[in-house]
């Protein structure tokens, strides 16, 4: 019976685990006024018949923190490129001097900054929402593994993990949303 105490620590924790990542990826995609290759990663675009990921079709770089250079491998992807781009709808707009196509970030006004910040401050509270959520499951799943004869030290132990366990993921949601804070409202 213990072991299946741990086993449901073990799917909680797994599930905290996949809250913190989903909103580690939803903020790289967050445009925070510095040039991020991140921001490309969900854009797709058709080579020879397959929808490919715009990585996998040219380089990706970035000169300086204002600048993403896209060097497509074959020149005859320059226009599906920019209207990739431009259907992503991610703000920026392509420029193709017909050897790269550049994106340029434009500086965020204050009140852009400010709204980023809201934004952000919301995926950390729904991503604690998730964490809390996972937290309330696992001990409803305790409360029957009691009542079919589980020790209740073995609960009380494992509720006090479960606690630790969601303070220590709030702390981490914590921790990435001030770090992307800080990021935005750096001039």
């Amino acid at each position: 019976m213990e072991e299946e105490a741990k086993f449901h620590i073990d799917l909680t924790r797994e599930k905290m685990e996949k809250a913190i990542k989903h909103l580690d990826d939803e903020l790289l995609h967050i445009r925070a006024g510095k040039a991020t290759p991140a921001i490309l990663d969900g854009i797709h675009v058709e080579y020879y018949g397959a929808n490919m990921p715009l990585a996998q079709v040219s380089s990706i770089g970035t000169p300086d923190p204002k600048t993403i250079v896209i060097q497509p491998w074959d020149k005859t992807m320059f226009e599906v490129i920019e209207k990739a781009i431009l259907a992503a709808n991610i703000g920026l707009t392509p420029i193709n001097n017909g050897e790269v196509i550049r994106l340029n970030f434009p500086p965020l006004t204050e009140e852009r900054r400010k709204n980023l910040v809201k934004q952000i401050k919301n995926m950390a509270e729904n991503t604690k929402i998730s964490i809390r959520n996972a937290r309330r499951e696992v001990l409803e799943d305790f409360k029957k593994l009691q009542k079919d004869g589980l020790a209740e030290d073995i609960i009380k132990e494992s509720e006090h993990k479960v606690q630790e366990m969601t303070d220590s993921h709030i702390k981490k949601v914590d921790i990435l949303v001030s770090a992307k804070e800080k990021e935005i409202m750096t001039v």
